[in-house]
């Protein structure tokens, strides 16, 4: 790596979890936004697709708190 690219990459993780995911997000999003309509055409489709699952009855909801819930359980482990 470049000396600028590994100085910039020490200083981000040293960054707390939360800053390094919007750094992330940031960084992710400046790749290509040509791709952009492209990428939110298919979330579109995505979740359509799970609307459509949900409605049909092929999947099942879960209350928001129990997912929290779950979440929760599961990091905590």
């Amino acid at each position: 790596m470049q000396p600028e690219v590994e100085k910039i990459t020490e200083e981000a993780l040293a960054l707390p979890g939360e800053a390094r995911a919007m750094l992330a997000d940031k960084l992710v999003e400046s790749l290509d936004p040509a791709d952009d309509g492209a990428l939110h055409r298919l979330w579109v489709e995505e979740a359509q697709r799970r609307l459509q699952e949900v409605r049909s009855g092929q999947i099942k909801t879960v209350p928001g708190a129990n997912a929290l819930e779950q979440v929760r359980r599961s990091v905590a482990r």
